[in-house]
C-alpha cells in the first residue's frame, strides 16, 4: 500500500517535471526513472520495517484475511506510529500530488492562454484527468485512513472486523485505477493501444 501511494507521488512529480520542461525529453536515459523507483522502495521501506523492530507491530486484519499493522492497540509506541504514517504516508504524498497536478495545471492553462484554440480542449481534459486522480486517491485511502485513526484512538471495538473490510479492499485496490485513468482520459495513450 505504502509502494503505491508514494509511486502516485512520485509518478505525479515526474509528469509536473516532464510536462512544464522546455527541451525535448531524453527517452533514453533511465537514470531519473531507476532513482524514482529505488527512492520510491527504499522510503516505504523506511516505514514498513519499523514495526518488525518494537516500532508498533503487524498483525491480523479485518476479518483475519489480511495482515497489516496494529490499528486496535493504544499504546503510545504504536499510535506514535500510526500518526506517523497518517502523516508521511498520506499526507505528505497527497499534498505532493496536488501540488504537482496544479502546478501542471497552471502550466498548461499558461500555454492556452496563449494558444487559444485546441489548447482549451487539452486543458479542460487534463483538468478532468487531475480531478478524477485525486478523486480517486482520496476514496481509496481515506476511508483505510479514517478506520486507521478511529481503530487506533476511538473506543474500543469501536470499527468491528466486517467493517473494516471495504476500506482495506479499497486501499489495496489503488494501484488499478490510475492505468484505468490514463488509459480512458489521456488521448494520446489511447491512440498508442
Amino acid at each position: 500500500g505504502i509502494i503505491s501511494l508514494i509511486s502516485l507521488a512520485v509518478l505525479s512529480y515526474e509528469r509536473y517535471c516532464t510536462m512544464t520542461r522546455t527541451t525535448e525529453a531524453d527517452t533514453t536515459n533511465y537514470r531519473k526513472m531507476w532513482t524514482g523507483i529505488i527512492l520510491s522502495w527504499t522510503y516505504s521501506l523506511v516505514w514498513t520495517v519499523p514495526p518488525l523492530l518494537g516500532w508498533s507491530s503487524y498483525g491480523p486484519e479485518g476479518p483475519g484475511i489480511t495482515c497489516s499493522v496494529n490499528w486496535h492497540s493504544k499504546d503510545a509506541n504504536n499510535a506514535s506510529y500510526i500518526v506517523c504514517l497518517f502523516i508521511f504516508c498520506l499526507v505528505i504524498p497527497f499534498a505532493i500530488i496536488v501540488y504537482s497536478y496544479g502546478k501542471l495545471l497552471c502550466a498548461v492553462r499558461q500555454v492556452s492562454s496563449i494558444n487559444k484554440g485546441s489548447g482549451r480542449s487539452r486543458e479542460q481534459r487534463i483538468l478532468v484527468m487531475v480531478v478524477v486522480m485525486v478523486v480517486c486517491f482520496l476514496l481509496c485511502w481515506l476511508p483505510y485512513a479514517a478506520v486507521a485513526l478511529i481503530a487506533t484512538f476511538g473506543k474500543p471495538g469501536l470499527i468491528t472486523p466486517a467493517a473494516s473490510i471495504i476500506p482495506a479492499i479499497l486501499a489495496k485496490s489503488s494501484t488499478v485505477y490510475n492505468p484505468i485513468i490514463y488509459v480512458f482520459l489521456n488521448k494520446q495513450v489511447r491512440e498508442i493501444l
